[in-house]
């Protein structure tokens, strides 16, 4: 099993069949049995340690992900808006998810300060090129929805989606998002960055010039 820590809130498990099985549990036992799912999540969860600073405290968001040779489980810890008492939850908040989306903190600190955010960046790292491709198929009919950028650094690609909330509504920016992970991994990086020390190889139309060249 590989562990990766996304950030704060967020951890990312990948068990191959072979882990899933040598924990004694079916690939059956994942996808249709749910006493046996959750006994394998909190054998995974066992196995975070003290070494990852992940407390499972609250409320967790679990998003599983089949990959060919296994399948891959993000674990995000949510956490209250600063305007909501944790008596309120989840009632006295509209989008039970937005709890799970660190735009929305952005959001309220606006609204807090009479200040509108209009564009915010979300960053995928992405191991392989290749693995562009089939994502830009499958995403290349919203590619007018926001503005993308590849950047190459530290012989990794990583995916630039800017949006303007202005013209897309956070929830649509979200499940947008959420696509995407299902190819590549939320980066820790900031923009500022891969622009100052990275390398551009698209500057706009990510997914349409991927699609046209590479497809």
């Amino acid at each position: 099993m590989e562990i990766e820590r996304i950030n704060e809130n967020t951890v990312k498990f990948y068990l191959s069949y072979g882990d899933i099985e040598d924990r004694g549990f079916s690939k059956e036992d994942v996808w249709y049995n749910r006493e046996k799912s959750e006994e394998l999540f909190w054998d995974m969860m066992d196995e975070l340690g003290d070494d990852t600073e992940f407390e499972v405290e609250g409320p967790l968001w679990i998003q599983v992900n089949a990959m060919n040779e296994g399948i891959e489980v993000i674990v995000t810890r949510a956490h209250l808006p600063k305007n909501a008492e944790s008596s309120q939850f989840p009632f006295g908040i509209e989008d039970p998810e937005e709890l799970f989306d660190p735009i929305f903190d952005a959001l309220n600190e606006s609204e807090e300060e009479d200040e509108e955010v209009q564009l915010t960046d979300r960053l995928f790292k992405f191991n392989e090129f290749d693995e562009l491709i089939p994502l830009a198929a499958k995403l290349i009919s919203l590619d007018d929805e926001f503005e993308t950028q590849l950047y190459a650094f530290e012989n990794r690609y990583y995916l630039n989606l800017r949006f303007d909330y202005s013209l897309i509504e956070t929830k649509r920016a979200r499940d947008i998002a959420s696509m995407i992970s299902e190819f590549g991994s939320p980066s820790k990086l900031t923009i500022h960055r891969l622009e100052e020390y990275g390398t551009v190889v698209m500057e706009s139309d990510v997914f349409k010039q991927v699609d046209k060249y590479f497809a």
